[in-house]
């Protein structure tokens, strides 16, 4: 249970919202520890962090405040990490996003059909990363012109030119990243 983020979250906030609370309400530490007959030295180590949260702790303690508990602990947001993966056409070629976020990298996985095999060289700015998944790919980088199999991983200056496509009978499968950054990951490739 401790290692979801979430429940960090919550924990982490008791403290603050607790203090809040008890200034508001304004009543010292001193008097909410005579209402609840917990010490003034506990209160002050929950309201600092400093002492882990309990329901034997916060339930006196709420009631003594008069704030129901979810005033103080409010329920984890469990988010579904699914991505909603929603295939977009462009010029034959399949991609559905895997990555929610607009932000960099965007990460995708590309089917490109067998027929994609006219090289259509074109440059802009950014990086590419590319990880074959299933069937060959052929990759025209500037002057080189490769074909990268299954397990087969690239990563490019996208100010080069270049065209990526199919290379073979069958359609191919790549993931992609594209990013401004440009974090480095090899190239393992056999020359055409």
């Amino acid at each position: 249970m401790d290692g979801n983020p979430s429940v960090g979250a919550v924990i982490e906030q008791i403290a603050p919202r607790l203090r809040r609370v008890r200034e508001k309400k304004g009543v010292s530490l001193a008097d909410l520890a005579r209402a609840t007959g917990i010490s003034t030295s506990t209160l002050s180590r929950l309201e600092s962090a400093q002492r882990k949260p309990s329901l034997e702790l916060l339930l006196p303690i709420t009631a003594a405040l008069g704030v129901p508990l979810d005033e103080i602990v409010s329920a984890p947001r469990i988010l579904d990490p699914r991505v909603p993966q929603q295939p977009a056409k462009t010029g034959g070629r399949v991609l559905i996003p895997l990555s929610r976020h607009q932000g960099e990298p965007r990460a995708y996985k590309m089917t490109i059909p067998a027929h994609d095999e006219e090289p259509h060289l074109r440059t802009h700015q950014g990086f590419e990363w590319l990880y074959v998944l299933r069937g060959r790919l052929r990759v025209k980088l500037g002057d080189h012109d490769f074909v990268m199999g299954a397990g087969e991983a690239a990563e490019f200056d996208c100010r080069i030119p270049h065209w990526f496509g199919a290379a073979g009978r069958g359609d191919v499968e790549v993931l992609s990243l594209f990013g401004k950054q440009g974090e480095r990951i090899h190239l393992r490739t056999s020359r055409r």
